[in-house]
């Protein structure tokens, strides 16, 4: 232990060293020094105020009116993650006629995309991207003018289906088993309301940061696994007792659910769903039916990829050599659709493909599913491609 003379031998030495920062904030203009812990006794002897060092502050909150046309792309939260990705994406946006983003908010892997204090929402072991600085990033997209939606991939969720054993779908051979799709991805039961009070509690905490408009997609039943073998814990009984619009009630529960809770932050809601909802009269066996959504959201986004439609569909031997046909069918379909539900086909602002599969996309096949949507009437559409890479050729330059 330092003597009485030796400690103050010691605290002389340190003053000297802190003298030549406080000089700095002198000359300045500041009369602070940020040291979270100083010896008071160097304190009285250089007559410094002490204050502990504060984090910059968050940009304040700001929001941007939907944009009309909205012409958007999607951006990844591990490409939002990496400023060097990230801006070459923003500056494309600022280049052409495009105006907004799509960010992930929570992906395929459940992970949320943003830090938060919310103990609800704490990612704890999830596998996936987090944007550090995403509040901010928000906030410089703003600067540009640039409108901001967050993507929610909601029943699809493989982290809270561990998190929460009791709430996800199971196998019926062996109910204490998570089923799990041809990917290995696992769900929530759709009927699970626990899980609505988390999807409400992350929309809310997103819109609050900044995000502009909440885009919610797998807001569906599951769909590509063993179909014989699952079990529904909240959803089965409504199921059975409705074979064949049962999980379509069950949704539209979700969606009013929703809703209501969000009305009250003022935040403009998206929902995607499956091309096929634009020309089929049934729920495609995952409960998504147009006229269910279309009443609880401010858009409506069909993913009307060819690439996604089966060989025959409509006639097409070959539906990914005929882009404008079937975009263009099937936003007739919806526009229709709306029209006939005393809706407005103002709501519908299709995705459109701009990734690879199972061709190689052209320019002019990009440009033909744009010019197919304006053909139909519809004057907003957002690109997908899950790398991240597009067509920059398709876009018009901003003059």
């Amino acid at each position: 232990m330092k003597t009485p003379r030796k400690r103050k031998i010691f605290y002389v030495l340190v003053s000297a060293c802190v003298l030549v920062v406080f000089f700095s904030f002198k000359y300045l203009g500041e009369e602070k020094v940020g040291f979270e812990y100083l010896p008071p006794v160097v304190a009285e002897i250089i007559g410094l105020e002490l204050v502990k060092i504060q984090e910059p502050p968050k940009p304040i909150v700001t929001h941007i009116k939907t944009p009309k046309p909205l012409k958007g792309i999607y951006m990844t939260a591990c490409y939002a993650a990496t400023p060097s990705l990230r801006i070459k994406l923003t500056k494309l946006i600022e280049d052409t006629e495009l105006n907004s983003v799509v960010i992930d908010i929570k992906d395929y892997s459940g992970t949320i995309s943003f830090n938060s204090e919310n103990l609800l929402l704490e990612n704890d072991y999830a596998k996936g991207c987090v944007v550090a600085d995403m509040q901010e990033f928000v906030a410089s997209l703003h600067e540009k003018g640039i409108y901001v939606i967050g993507r929610i991939t909601v029943f699809q969720d493989p982290y809270q289906t561990k998190k929460y054993l009791e709430l996800a779908v199971k196998k019926d051979s062996d109910r204490t088993v998570v089923w799990k799709d041809h990917k290995g991805l696992s769900f929530i039961d759709v009927g699970a309301k626990d899980y609505w009070n988390y999807i409400v509690a992350l929309s809310k905490e997103s819109y609050e940061i900044g995000f502009d408009e909440l885009n919610f997609d797998y807001v569906r039943f599951p769909s590509d696994g063993n179909m014989k073998d699952i079990y529904y814990p909240f959803s089965g009984e409504k199921i059975a007792n409705n074979p064949e619009f049962g999980r379509a009630e069950v949704l539209r529960d979700f969606f009013s659910y929703l809703n209501k809770q969000m009305k009250v932050t003022g935040a403009v809601l998206s929902v995607d769903l499956f091309g096929m909802v634009t020309t089929n009269t049934d729920d495609l066996g995952i409960g998504q039916i147009l006229e269910y959504a279309e009443q609880y959201f401010d858009y409506i986004m069909p993913m009307v990829y060819p690439s996604h439609y089966p060989s025959g569909f409509n006639g097409w031997k070959n539906v990914n050599s005929v882009p404008y046909e079937v975009v263009n069918f099937a936003m007739n379909g919806a526009v229709e659709r709306l029209i006939s539900a005393s809706s407005t086909s103002a709501k519908l602002r299709p995705w459109l493909q701009d990734f690879d599969y199972p061709v190689l996309y052209t320019t002019d096949m990009v440009r033909a599913q744009i010019r197919a949507t304006y053909d139909a009437g519809l004057t907003s559409w957002v690109l997908w491609d899950p790398a991240n890479r597009y067509t920059s050729e398709a876009l018009q330059i901003e003059i």
